[in-house]
């Protein structure tokens, strides 16, 4: 019985040791990867026009490339780093100017979307999807 005791006396102490090693060499880690994240890179002394304030990415992907005016096209894709519940707009640029369609949808479980649009202007249009500063790669569809 007392050697019993004796195990469990010791095998709880040198669990807690491994626990309290493991946590501070974690935290030491951690406070070294956050003082080299506080370090300014000399190369990124200015920011690109594509970072942004909001950390995240979107893809987008049309259903169709080439469609009838008046016809629905859907746009599907992934979300990385925006929420489940943040609405997404659709885009289309006219000249060099990107204005807002009255499409829009919210995030998904699983970080997905999905969007229909119906497109009018006839011609090539050039798509992209938007969050706040965070947008997607540009899709072209042809409306005849």
């Amino acid at each position: 019985m007392n050697t019993t005791l004796r195990s469990r006396c010791i095998r709880t102490l040198a669990a807690g040791a491994l626990s309290a090693a493991l946590l501070s060499a974690g935290a030491a880690g951690t406070s070294a990867s956050a003082a080299a994240a506080s370090k300014p890179s000399p190369s990124a002394s200015k920011p690109s026009p594509s970072a942004s304030k909001t950390a995240g990415s979107i893809t987008v992907k049309a259903s169709s490339t080439s469609v009838k005016a008046g016809d629905k096209v859907t746009f599907t894709g992934r979300t990385k780093g925006l929420p489940i519940g943040t609405k997404l707009v659709l885009q289309h640029k006219k000249g060099n100017k990107w204005t807002t369609l009255q499409a829009s949808t919210l995030v998904k479980q699983g970080s997905s979307y999905s969007l229909d649009a119906k497109l009018n202007d006839k011609g090539k249009q050039d798509l992209r999807v938007k969050y706040d500063e965070v947008v997607s790669p540009t899709v072209s569809v042809t409306v005849k």
